[in-house]
């Protein structure tokens, strides 16, 4: 389950050591860390880890197909998790260490910054592959982050991006050796830590305005 910890001035979310998809326990988890996180008054900053082959692999899609009258719930609070981590009042990082896909890609682009080790571990958008859509709220995320030419590649091939290719598509801002991941991350944020705080969170939910919006509206069958 996700942990919450400190090293100085930036809060360490550490997201788990499996896969890391996204169950309803550890969503709630997460929900969980996050308000933990707001209750923090000092400058801080926020760098999310995880431990050994993953990262985060996405959703719990077994689950979700088990549980179809939970989906709108489900949905909802995975697009609210990502909602909150875009317009989080303090700088973000990921620093990923291992494998990246689906909505996990998405968690990780809703940080500000990310840093992702160089000689293995893929970042994969394979929802053309799973003959999943995009929701409009991820899709409003994803093409706010992105370039349109990097949008149109990762979104509709499913390419599967190594450290360095995924940092000269601009999918992250930093391709280094596994060992220093969490380093590279924490360097990026410890000297923003002074810009937490309340107008940050009004520019990013500025910025991010769209993103935001489509983010919480759950899409639900017509009747």
């Amino acid at each position: 389950m996700p942990t919450l910890s400190r090293d100085g001035d930036v809060a360490v979310l550490n997201i788990g050591r499996d896969e890391n998809r996204f169950t309803p326990d550890w969503l709630n988890a997460m929900h969980e860390r996050l308000d933990e996180l707001a209750q923090h008054v000092t400058p801080i900053a926020l760098v999310t880890v995880a431990d050994g082959k993953f990262w985060s692999n996405g959703l719990d899609l077994d689950w979700l197909m088990s549980h179809a009258d939970e989906a709108e719930w489900y949905v909802d609070t995975v697009q609210r998790l990502l909602s909150r981590v875009l317009a989080l009042p303090m700088p973000t990082v990921a620093a990923i260490q291992g494998h990246c896909f689906a909505a996990g890609g998405m968690l990780a682009m809703a940080h500000d910054w990310r840093v992702m080790r160089a000689d293995r571990g893929f970042f994969c958008l394979p929802e053309v592959d799973l003959n999943l859509p995009f929701p409009p709220g991820m899709d409003a995320l994803l093409r706010a982050k992105l370039t349109p030419k990097t949008a149109i590649e990762a979104m509709t091939t499913g390419r599967r991006y190594g450290g360095d290719d995924a940092l000269a598509a601009g999918l992250v801002d930093a391709a280094v050796p596994e060992a220093v991941v969490r380093a590279a991350a924490l360097d990026i944020v410890r000297p923003l830590t002074g810009k937490a705080g309340p107008n940050l969170g009004v520019i990013k939910s500025t910025m991010f305005a769209e993103a935001i919006a489509k983010l919480a509206v759950v899409d639900r069958p017509a009747s």
